[in-house]
């Protein structure tokens, strides 16, 4: 997996990302999260309660080392029926603090499974962050829709993010390609199948 280095999402990106998706959560604490998320057929509460496990889910990945599969444990980190808005936003911010640490802690020479389909691929340390902010971004949008809050993550953000996971299989394989316009946050929307608010 290759990507230029000023096309690199960053840390930074995955925190600010992070803090804006617990933003819009928290404004919306008072809702009904038992609706549906977007388009999805789950619940916010169970679309944002997988948002976060696919934070933590990164973390265990590269930190298991394995080339083969991904580690048996440490895959499901989820709240449940106890996932309130206030629980999932602190989660959230242990996972992203929990990856960004090791990510920085990691030897950049390190290999890790990252995706299991449609064949293993590993990667280095830095692709892991837009690997969780690539279903964060997505899963906030839904949730965000199903409870009518504003999500508008900053086009530099987003502009990381598609350019980072272009090469990615999961554009071609599952998803729909991925448009290059002036617009990147509609282009990985619409890349996914998702339209914007």
């Amino acid at each position: 997996m290759l990507v230029s280095g000023h096309a690199r999402f960053t840390s930074e990106d995955l925190e600010e990302l992070s803090d804006l998706v617990a933003t819009a959560w928290s404004s919306a604490a008072d809702a009904d999260w038992s609706v549906a998320a977007g388009s999805l057929t789950w619940s916010c509460q169970s679309t944002a309660d997988h948002a976060v496990d696919c934070v933590y889910s990164p973390a265990f990945f590269l930190a298991s080392r394995r080339t083969d599969a991904y580690p048996e444990v440490g895959v499901d980190l989820m709240l449940g029926d106890a996932a309130t808005p206030a629980l999932l936003v602190e989660s959230l911010g242990i996972a992203t603090r929990i990856l960004i640490a090791l990510v920085g802690a990691t030897d950049p020479a390190v290999r890790a499974v990252i995706f299991r389909r449609p064949e293993i691929l590993v990667a280095p340390p830095h692709d892991f962050l837009p690997r969780a902010a690539m279903e964060l971004v997505l899963h906030a949008h839904d949730v965000c829709v199903g409870l009518g809050v504003p999500f508008e993550p900053p086009a530099a953000l987003c502009l990381r993010l598609r350019e980072h996971t272009r090469p990615w299989p999961m554009w071609t394989l599952a998803w729909h390609g991925l448009d290059q316009t002036d617009d990147p946050w509609a282009d990985l929307l619409r890349g996914s199948g998702r339209q914007r608010q």
